[in-house]
C-alpha cells in the first residue's frame, strides 16, 4: 500500500470532521480571550494532538465492531490503514500531547491531559454503559478551562466550563443518533441506546439550549441582544425541529440540534472575548 494511500487513510480515521472543528473552535476561544498567536497555536497544537490520538483510537478499538456491519467509510475495518500503523500514530499522538499542553502552563496543561484521558475513557470503556455522557461532560467542561487557564493569573471560569459541560452533552446525544440502530446491532448500549431516539432528540436539543442560555448570561456584558436573541433563535429552532422531527423518516430534528450547537459555538466565542 502506498505512503499516500495510508496518510489519507489516517486522515480519514481521525474522525476529521470533529477533530477539526474543535481545534478550530479551540484556537478561536484563546484569540478571543487573550491567548496571542503564540498561546492560540500552542493551544491548537496540544488540541490536535489529544483530538488525532481520541480518533484515532475509536477507530482502532471499534474495528472488529465496524468490520461486522460493514463500515466502508472506517479505514482500519476494510484494510486501508493497519492495525500496526493506527498504533504507531496513536503511540505519537499520546506522546506528543503530553509536552504541547505543558507549554500553556502546569496548571493549563493538566486540565488538558484530564480531558483528553476522559474522552479516552469513553472509547476504552464507558461508551457502552450508562455512563456515556459522562466523558463528554468532563471533556468539553476542562477544554475551555485549559484555554483560560494559560492566561496569566487567570482563574477557571465557572460559567464557561459549565457551557462547555452542557456543549459535550449535548453533542453525544447528537453525534450518536446516526448511529444508534449499528450500535445495538453490536452490543453497544450507551444512554442514548438505553433512552432511545426520541428520548435522545429531546436531551440534545434541551442541553444545547442550556448551554444557550449559561453562554448568554454568563459573562457580564453579554445578556444583550445578541445573547438574548441567540437564545430565541435556539429555543425557536429546537422546538420547530423536535415537532416536525415527530414525522417518520425526518431529520429535522437532527437538523435543528446542529443549528442549536452553531448558535452556541458563536456564543462561546463572542463569551470568551468577554473572559478576555
Amino acid at each position: 500500500m502506498s505512503v499516500l494511500a495510508t496518510a489519507h487513510g489516517l486522515v480519514r480515521a481521525c474522525h476529521p470532521e470533529p477533530t477539526v472543528a474543535v481545534t478550530g473552535v479551540s484556537v478561536a476561544l484563546a484569540a478571543a480571550v487573550g491567548r496571542g498567536p503564540g498561546g492560540a497555536a500552542a493551544v491548537g497544537a496540544a488540541v490536535l494532538a489529544g483530538q488525532l490520538s481520541v480518533g484515532w483510537s475509536n477507530d482502532y478499538f471499534d474495528r472488529h465492531r465496524d468490520v461486522r456491519i460493514g463500515r466502508a467509510d472506517k479505514p482500519v475495518a476494510v484494510g486501508t490503514v493497519s492495525p500496526a500503523v493506527i498504533r504507531a500514530a496513536i503511540a505519537v499522538a499520546v506522546l506528543a500531547v503530553g509536552p504541547l499542553s505543558l507549554l500553556s502552563g502546569p496548571v493549563a496543561g493538566a486540565l488538558h491531559l484530564g480531558a483528553v484521558g476522559s474522552a479516552w475513557s469513553y472509547n476504552l470503556r464507558l461508551k457502552a454503559t450508562a455512563l456515556s455522557v459522562v466523558p463528554y461532560a468532563v471533556s468539553f467542561g476542562l477544554l475551555p478551562a485549559f484555554v483560560t487557564a494559560g492566561l496569566a493569573g487567570r482563574p477557571v471560569v465557572g460559567w464557561l466550563v459549565a457551557a462547555g459541560a452542557l456543549l459535550g452533552s449535548g453533542a453525544h446525544f447528537a453525534n450518536v443518533l446516526p448511529d444508534l440502530d449499528d450500535d445495538l446491532r453490536t452490543g453497544v448500549r450507551g444512554l442514548p441506546h438505553r433512552l432511545g431516539a426520541g428520548p435522545s432528540r429531546l436531551a440534545a436539543a434541551v442541553l444545547l439550549l442550556a448551554a444557550s442560555v449559561v453562554l448568554a448570561s454568563g459573562p457580564p456584558g453579554q445578556a444583550g441582544v445578541l445573547g438574548l436573541g441567540a437564545v430565541a433563535v435556539a429555543g425557536v429552532v429546537g422546538l420547530g425541529g423536535l415537532l416536525v422531527g415527530r414525522r417518520p423518516g425526518s431529520h429535522a430534528a437532527f437538523r435543528a440540534v446542529l443549528i442549536i450547537a452553531a448558535v452556541d459555538v458563536v456564543l462561546l466565542l463572542v463569551s470568551g472575548a468577554e473572559v478576555g
